[in-house]
């Protein structure tokens, strides 16, 4: 069960390693292309918090959130296929931060072509939030039951 167990985990972090590898790769000295995918979302997001929430934002280098972006996917991943907490943590901010900039589908008319690819995407990066959690429920849920556990003494 053991193998089965860690087989899964490597298949479900390979997403974001794979990724996270593929970014880092395409990096360069300006960013790559995700900086110019990212940089336009990333404005339309900050503006849209200060107008709703009233507050200034500082100016973001989209550089430093692909590099941020390739920190969390990585580390999260590799931890997360040991079944360490800090890597599903650190995986569950990325698709917490992320998702809704990079897939930000409530920009769009719904009769937009992009609408839908976004909306899907965006219901597909909910998904995998929802298993990282359960990862982490079920992983608080073990180490709970293995604290109440009380050792059986031998009586003679």
């Amino acid at each position: 069960m053991g193998f089965i167990l860690f087989a899964g985990r490597l298949l479900f972090a390979s997403l974001f390693i794979l990724s996270a590898y593929q970014l880092y790769h395409e990096y360069g000295t300006d960013g790559g292309p995700a900086v110019k995918v990212l940089e336009p979302k990333l404005d339309v997001f900050t503006k849209l918090i200060a107008s709703k929430a009233g507050i200034q934002i500082p100016e973001i280098d989209t550089k430093h959130v692909v590099s941020a972006v390739i920190v969390l996917k990585g580390f999260g991943g590799v931890g997360f296929i040991f079944g360490s907490y800090a890597g599903a943590i650190l995986l569950v901010l990325h698709q917490l931060v992320f998702t809704p900039i990079l897939y930000d589908f409530y920009n769009y008319d719904v009769e937009d072509a992009e609408f839908g690819q976004l909306f899907t995407k965006f219901t597909q990066n909910m998904a995998l939030l929802g298993a990282l959690l359960y990862f982490i429920g079920m992983k608080h849920s073990i180490s709970l039951r293995q604290q109440r556990k009380v050792p059986k003494t031998k009586t003679g």
